[in-house]
């Protein structure tokens, strides 16, 4: 059994620009509004699964389309062709510390132009892989209410300071700090446990300043792990998924969904 796919049948396109940045953004589905930023190397097939999945969940999403080719297959040059172009880009800042990314406050927009058109009190923010971070980033803004980072990566995990930093700016981080000590708002990360890619000391980093308004999940992908996770494992919500009952990966996207509903409806 492999993990769910899509193509782009269904999905409506137009470009959207916020904070002097023009992204064409795919739309699809009715109900609360939820961004899906796509993993690397782009809108590949396994992201647009889990999109379909959260429109037939009741959300409408809305995909950014930040790189790659959307609906194209991954394969390994187009993924490290794509990687290579994103750390370059000064939207995505790939390896800077405490520091606000342009492109979280794109995402902002992107949040409250979504608000502005869907019902629901607000509306979840999904990042994944290299968008992980920017995730917790769009929640500064008042519009999301459920921020999930799946095994976020940037800044890239060069050295130990690289693998504590949270993603995003020591003054975003206040805020987005003060939302869930005042405000109520939660936030959600999950992970595999020996995934080096997105480090444990980042979850903790987080936990330590959000406390119980994080939730992680930490599926155990430890040599020998009971669900046969390859110690490689890091797509929580894609490429690990099979849809059958008890299997990790699977029951993490549950959650998401039910974290989703319960934020914004």
């Amino acid at each position: 059994m492999s993990s769910p796919e899509a193509d782009l049948s269904g999905w409506a396109v137009e470009p959207f620009t916020g904070a002097g940045y023009t992204h064409d953004v795919y739309r699809k589905g009715s109900g609360p509004g939820v961004v899906l930023i796509p993993e690397m190397p782009g809108i590949h097939p396994g992201v647009l699964g889990l999109g379909n999945h959260l429109v037939d969940s009741g959300f409408t999403v809305a995909i950014p389309s930040l790189f790659g080719q959307p609906g194209r297959s991954k394969t390994v040059g187009y993924i490290v062709a794509e990687i290579g172009r994103g750390c370059v880009a000064k939207e995505f800042a790939a390896m800077a510390l405490n520091k606000q990314r342009p492109v979280s406050l794109y995402l902002r927009a992107l949040a409250r132009d979504l608000n502005a058109s869907t019902p629901g009190k607000g509306v979840g923010v999904i990042g994944q892989c290299f968008t992980g971070g920017f995730a917790l980033a769009a929640a500064v803004d008042d519009s999301v209410l459920a921020p999930v980072l799946s095994q976020p990566s940037v800044p890239f995990p060069l050295t130990a300071k690289h693998r504590r930093d949270p993603g995003l700016s020591e003054s975003e981080l206040e805020v987005v700090a003060d939302r869930c000590a005042n405000e109520g708002l939660c936030a959600m990360g999950l992970r595999f446990s020996a995934d080096a890619m997105a480090p444990g000391e980042r979850f903790k980093t987080l936990k330590d300043r959000l406390g119980d308004a994080f939730e992680v999940i930490e599926i155990d992908s430890k040599p020998g792990n009971e669900h046969g996770f390859g110690r490689m494992a890091h797509s929580v919500l894609t490429d690990e998924v099979r849809e059958v009952d008890g299997q990790p990966a699977y029951e993490a996207r549950k959650r998401v969904v039910e974290f989703l509903t319960e934020r914004l409806t």
